[in-house]
């Protein structure tokens, strides 16, 4: 790809001018990640990319993206890996009901790629030209971002508060019979919008819930909308990251209560033997990649803040073995430990068998690849997905339940994590 550097200092809305100018492709990735200071390894880079062109991907979904990865191994793409690509890994199934019916996976090829350096952008085309014209023609003819009122409606909680204690009590028990240690139950809420604009709800959500990971992924007339603070992994100079989030604590509405709220996460024995008991699950799936002896915990029990949580992330890391392919890494770490539980399959039966919904992609990962041997991907979490043919929505929130969860607490932390989604689509 050609690269051309425009100078956009002149241009304070150019932001939502390049938003805008997006929505004539097909497929769109946008990665604009916030709050990134201090965050260990970094956050997605802030880029936007465009086409008109998608992988023709054919199960065997991962061995269908690893032949396409070895036959152009230049390439970069952006994409997502469903929640459900599951059941080619083991023998689950996904039979629930679903709003929104998604591909198991989807990844284009982008034409354009702009990137951010400083007061300028940065155009990667094999067109740079064209594109630089037409950039350059939207930005300096931006127009005032006119927002219509977008109304959502018909709102369905798919699980009442009494049905989720229940089933939190339920799942307590399997946890005492020593069939699993920790689940992650997520609950489903869908809705009908009219006059939604994806663009504007993505800057919405952005200013609602800044995070390291958010990210917006148009495909196929489907957009997912994620403001998610969770890496799932990233491969970068032969080096596996993984970055589980377990452990969640409020935010404080004074500087005092916030920091206690942060010391009571740190210092919760329940909150860190979740975290704990998914990291052990992590070092297991990164050492199917991993050369021997080189897997490691890089942090323990980080705390971390954002707008509406506080969270307890810890790091691990790998070096990769030299005859594992980088889509070999992520299938074999799939899908991410922290939404599913431990041990895994078994946790995964289970979430079948008691949630009432298809995650789909929920609980998937948007990401990208950078040539070959370069990858970076998120937890889809915070996220809302809409289908612009049937002015659907859908957004799931959850937990990790163990022997020690409280079921009424767990309820409110789930409302906690989809205020700012409610807050952006004008629910609450």
């Amino acid at each position: 790809m050609k690269s051309i550097k425009i100078d956009i200092s002149a241009f304070p809305n150019y932001w939502d001018s390049l938003l805008n100018w997006t929505a004539q492709f097909q497929y769109v990735a946008i990665f604009h990640p916030q709050q990134v200071e201090q965050y260990p390894f970094g956050a997605f880079p802030k880029c936007i990319a465009v086409g008109n062109k998608k992988l023709n991907l054919n199960a065997p979904y991962f061995q269908s993206l690893k032949s396409h990865i070895q036959e152009n191994p230049n390439n970069k793409l952006f994409g997502y890996l469903g929640y459900d690509l599951k059941n080619e890994l083991e023998k689950l199934a996904s039979e629930n009901l679903s709003t929104i019916n998604w591909n198991p996976i989807n990844f284009f090829t982008p034409e354009c790629i702009i990137s951010f350096e400083g007061k300028h952008l940065i155009i990667q085309s094999e067109d740079s030209k064209h594109f630089q014209n037409e950039i350059e023609n939207t930005l300096s003819n931006s127009i005032n971002k006119i927002d219509e009122k977008t109304s959502v409606n018909n709102l369905k909680k798919w699980t009442s508060k009494d049905e989720y204690i229940d089933t939190v009590n339920t799942l307590r028990n399997h946890i005492e019979e020593g069939d699993i240690y920790e689940i992650n139950y997520c609950i489903n809420f869908s809705a009908k919008a009219k006059n939604l604009n994806p663009f504007n709800v993505f800057q919405k959500l952005c200013e609602n819930s800044p995070s390291p990971f958010a990210s917006f992924l148009k495909m196929d007339k489907k957009y997912i909308i994620s403001a998610s603070p969770e890496r799932f992994i990233k491969l970068k100079d032969n080096k596996i990251i993984s970055q589980p989030i377990k452990g969640t604590a409020r935010r404080g509405e004074t500087y005092l209560e916030d920091e206690e709220n942060k010391k009571q996460l740190s210092e919760s024995e329940k909150e860190r033997a979740e975290n704990m008991m998914i990291v052990d699950l992590v070092r297991n799936d990164l050492a199917k990649s991993a050369k021997s002896g080189s897997v490691k915990v890089e942090e323990m029990f980080g705390i971390y803040s954002f707008q509406q949580v506080h969270q307890m992330i810890s790091t691990i890391s790998a070096n990769k073995r030299d005859d594992i392919h980088s889509s070999d890494i992520i299938q074999n770490a799939f899908p991410m430990g922290s939404m599913t539980g431990a041990p895994k399959i078994r946790a995964m039966q289970l979430i079948e068998e008691y949630e009432n919904c298809k995650r789909n992609v929920f609980s998937g990962s948007i990401g990208y690849f950078n040539g070959e041997n370069e990858f970076d991907f998120n937890v889809l979490i915070r996220s809302i997905y809409y289908d612009e043919e049937t002015q659907s929505i859908n957004y799931q929130v959850g937990s990790a339940i163990t022997y020690d969860s409280d079921a009424e607490a767990e309820y409110e932390e789930c409302l906690l994590k989809a205020k700012a989604i409610e807050k952006t689509l004008g629910i609450i």
